[in-house]
C-alpha cells in the first residue's frame, strides 16, 4: 500500500498511520485479502497464545463459568463478546469447554466476534460455524455456531453490538489493545517553546498565554513525516532502531511538531500521570484515545452508565442504566503494569522485529499497552465497576490450573493409545513407533504451557503478558485468577 498524507500537510500523526497501515480498504494489512497467505502461525508474522496451546483458550471458558458461577448463575441473557477474535481459535477452544456446562450454554442468547477484516471473518466462521448459512444483517453478519447452535454476528465496531441493560455480556480481549491507535508526544524544555500560536486545521490561532505559562515544559506531538537523507530530529523513540536490523530503509520517520497541536494539549492533560511526567525534558508517552474509549463501553455495558450530571444545557439522553451490575470483561495483551508505555511502536514481520515506518501495510503494527490508562477509562466510566490487575500471564494461568488441565490431555492421550493397541492388537513394532510419538506429544503439550508461563526472559510470556479483569463492584473480591475462588 501506499500510505498517504493529507493535501497540505507532508505530516501525520501516529494514529492516522497506524490505522491505515493496519485497517485501510486499500492494502491494509489486515483487511487485505493476500492470496492465501496468514498472518498468524509459523508461516505468518507472528503466533498468539491461543495458537500455541488448546488449553489457552479452555481457561478462558473456565473463566467464564466462574463468573457466571459467582455472579448467581443467570438462566437467561447472557453474551459472549470477543474482540480481535484473529481465527476464531480462542473463541473456538472457550464455547467447546462452556458447552459442557449446560445451564449455562442454554442461558446464552447471542454471541458477537467485533472485526473489521473479512478474510478473518471468513475463517472465523469456516471455524465456528461450518457450513451453516451466512447471511447479512443490519449490523453485520449472522451464522450459527456448530455448539448447539449458538447464534454468532459479526459487527466491525463495538457500538454496532446492542447495549440492552438487561443483558450480562462477558467480554473478551485478546492481543487486541495493542494493535490499536496511539498518539505519541515528547516534552520539550521552555527553550523550544517561543511560540504563542496553535495549529489548527483553519489555521494558526493566537494562545495569548501568561508569561509563566510560556515558561513551562510543553508537550508536542512525535509526527509521521517521509524519510529524508539527514534526520528531521533525534528522539528517544529512535532507540528502537538498535533492536531491529537487516530491515529494509524506511518510507517513513518520526519528527517532532513545530509547535502544539489540539492533541498534544489535550490528551496529555487527562491524567495526573502524563502531568506528572512533563517537567521530565525529552520524556516520550504514548496515547490510545480508542483503547479507552473500548474499555470504558466495556465497564458501561457491565456496570451501567455513570449518573448524569445534573445540567440544563444538555440536551442528550443518559444511556440506559443497569438495576443490577452483571458480566465481566477479561483483557490478556502486553506491556507495563504501571508505568506508561514510551517509544514502543514496533513493526512485526515473519517473527521478527522490524521498523514500522517500512513496508507500511506488509508490517504488522503493536505498541505496548498502557494498563493504568485502561483501569482510569473503565473506572471514569461506570460507578458500579471494579477492576482487577494487572497480573502477570503466568500467575493468571496457573491459577486457572493450565498445568493441571495440560496434565489430563496427556492422560487422554495415553488412554486413547490404550485402547487404540487393544482393539487393533498391535504387534511390538507398532507399539515402539506409538510410544515415540507419544513423547513427542507429550512433550508438545508440556513445553507449549511452559512458554505461556514462563517467566524466563526471552524464553516465555509469562511476565511480558499481562491480565485485567472488569467486574461488578463487590467490595473487592477477587475473581479468579487474581487471586480469589468461587467462594472469594
Amino acid at each position: 500500500m501506499v500510505y498517504t498524507f493529507s493535501e497540505n500537510n507532508r505530516t501525520g500523526n501516529c494514529t492516522a498511520y497506524m490505522r491505515q497501515c493496519l485497517t485501510s480498504t486499500e492494502g491494509g494489512y489486515y483487511t487485505t485479502n493476500r492470496q492465501g497467505q496468514d498472518q498468524f502461525g509459523q508461516k505468518g508474522d507472528f503466533v498468539t497464545s491461543p495458537e500455541i496451546s488448546q488449553v489457552f483458550g479452555e481457561l478462558f471458558g473456565v473463566w467464564l463459568v466462574a463468573e457466571w458461577m459467582v455472579q448467581g448463575r443467570k438462566k437467561h441473557g447472557v453474551e459472549i463478546i470477543e474482540v480481535g477474535p484473529g481465527r476464531g481459535t480462542l473463541m473456538d477452544d472457550l464455547l467447546r469447554t462452556v458447552s459442557a456446562f449446560k445451564t449455562l450454554a442454554s442461558s446464552i442468547e447471542n454471541i458477537y466476534l467485533i472485526e473489521a477484516s473479512a478474510s478473518l471473518r471468513a475463517a472465523q466462521k469456516n471455524l465456528l460455524c461450518g457450513d451453516a448459512a451466512f447471511e447479512e444483517v443490519s449490523v453485520g453478519y449472522r451464522s450459527s455456531s456448530k455448539y448447539a447452535g449458538l447464534p454468532i454476528t459479526w459487527c466491525e465496531d463495538i457500538r454496532f453490538v446492542p447495549d440492552e441493560p438487561d443483558k450480562t455480556p462477558f467480554i473478551f480481549a485478546h492481543e487486541f489493545f495493542d494493535a490499536l491507535p496511539i498518539h505519541a508526544f515528547q516534552s520539550v524544555p521552555p527553550s523550544q517553546t517561543p511560540t504563542q500560536t496553535l495549529s489548527t486545521p483553519t489555521g494558526q490561532i493566537s494562545l495569548n498565554r501568561a508569561k509563566t505559562e510560556a515558561q513551562m515544559p510543553q508537550w508536542r506531538e512525535l509526527l509521521v513525516s517521509p524519510t529524508v537523507p539527514s534526520p528531521v530530529i533525534t528522539t528517544s523513540a529512535s532507540s528502537l532502531a538498535s533492536t531491529i536490523s537487516k530491515t529494509p530503509k524506511p518510507d517513513f520517520q518520526l519528527s517532532l511538531a513545530k509547535a502544539s497541536n489540539p492533541s498534544s494539549l489535550l490528551l496529555p492533560s487527562q491524567s495526573q500521570r502524563y502531568k506528572d511526567v512533563l517537567p521530565t525534558a525529552g520524556a516520550v508517552i504514548e496515547i490510545s484515545p480508542e483503547s479507552h474509549s473500548y474499555v470504558a463501553d466495556f465497564a458501561r455495558r457491565i456496570g451501567g452508565s455513570k449518573n448524569p450530571k445534573s445540567s440544563t444545557l444538555s440536551t442528550v439522553a443518559p444511556a440506559p442504566r443497569k438495576s443490577e451490575p452483571s458480566g465481566a470483561a477479561l483483557i490478556l495483551d502486553y506491556g507495563p503494569a504501571s508505568t506508561i508505555p514510551t517509544s514502543t511502536l514496533r513493526g512485526i514481520r515473519s517473527h521478527q522485529l522490524v521498523s514500522p515506518f517500512a513496508s507500511p501495510g506488509e508490517v504488522d503494527l503493536s505498541a505496548d499497552v498502557d494498563f493504568m490508562a485502561l483501569v482510569e477509562a473503565a473506572l471514569g466510566a461506570s460507578d458500579n465497576v471494579e477492576v482487577h490487575g494487572p497480573v502477570e500471564q503466568g500467575v493468571f494461568l496457573e491459577q486457572l490450573g493450565i498445568k493441571e488441565r495440560a496434565e489430563m490431555l496427556i492422560q487422554g492421550l495415553e488412554k486413547k493409545k490404550r485402547k487404540a493397541a487393544e482393539v487393533a492388537g498391535a504387534g511390538e513394532q507398532t507399539l515402539n513407533t506409538d510410544a515415540a510419538d507419544m513423547e513427542s506429544r507429550k512433550k508438545a503439550i508440556r513445553e507449549a504451557v511452559e512458554r505461556l508461563v514462563s517467566r524466563l526472559p526471552g524464553r516465555g510470556m509469562g511476565t511480558l503478558y499481562k491480565a485485567l479483569a472488569i467486574v461488578p463492584e463487590r467490595g473487592g473480591k477477587r475473581p479468579v485468577g487474581f487471586g480469589g475462588g468461587l467462594n472469594a
